[in-house]
């Protein structure tokens, strides 16, 4: 039964491997998002056949007779490889499927290097219901004031300011996700309003349908920078 105690532990370090590499060789462009994604979700597949393997080899006397360590660290590491792709498609089915996310639903912020159209109304909606706590940010300085404060913000996030125009009000800036290595554009308008200025912003993923409540996420983190 040797064979079985060696499937099973090959497994579990395929599925470590898949895991492991399925962020870092998309986000160094060593292959697609799609191909990433891929190995992401099939690891937990072959955890799962790593788990399973373990586990017979611990039941079968034949194949316990040769020690437990190495069917139980398969076993334990076959489970580990399924938690992150679980807590991913459990963070999925928590938020709807849409990735623009903006503090005007109305009349988004625009993009100043590319036009990106809005989605439109059922992604309005969706995001209303979801996310009721993204609105604008009122500040009580002028625009000139608020403008520098927006920049100095977005700075401090650590994005990649790529336009500015301080007559305009409009900021552009990309942001890149540590894992997967996604580039998701923000946009930045900066208005006059009653008493001070007026904050927008609006955040969108470049691929994937579904953004897992990233651009949500990233507009209260910059919303809050600035207060």
């Amino acid at each position: 039964m040797a064979w079985l105690r060696s499937l099973a532990m090959a497994a579990a370090l395929i599925a470590l491997a898949m895991l492991a590499f399925s962020g870092p060789l998309t986000r160094f462009d060593v292959w697609s998002y799609r191909v990433g994604l891929t190995a992401f979700r099939w690891s937990a597949y072959v955890g799962i056949a790593a788990a399973a393997l373990g586990a017979l080899s611990l039941a079968l006397p034949a194949a316990r007779a040769r020690g437990v360590a190495v069917p139980l660290i398969a076993l334990l590491l076959g489970l580990a490889s399924l938690y992150p792709p679980q807590a991913f498609l459990k963070r999925a089915r928590a938020v709807p499927p849409i990735n623009d996310i903006t503090t005007d639903t109305d009349s988004p912020p625009r993009y100043m290097t590319a036009p990106r159209a809005y989605p439109g109304a059922e992604f309005a909606r969706q995001q209303r219901a979801a996310y009721p706590d993204i609105a604008p940010l009122m500040l009580k300085v002028p625009p000139r004031e608020a403008f520098a404060r927006a920049l100095k913000a977005a700075e401090a996030m650590r994005w990649e300011v790529v336009g500015r125009d301080a007559a305009a009000g409009t900021i552009e800036a990309v942001d890149t996700t540590k894992w997967f290595g996604f580039k998701d554009d923000i946009a930045i308008r900066v208005s006059a309003a009653d008493a001070g200025s007026r904050i927008d912003v609006r955040s969108k993923s470049r691929v994937g349908r579904s953004d897992l409540g990233t651009n949500a996420q990233r507009i209260r983190a910059y919303l809050q920078q600035l207060k």
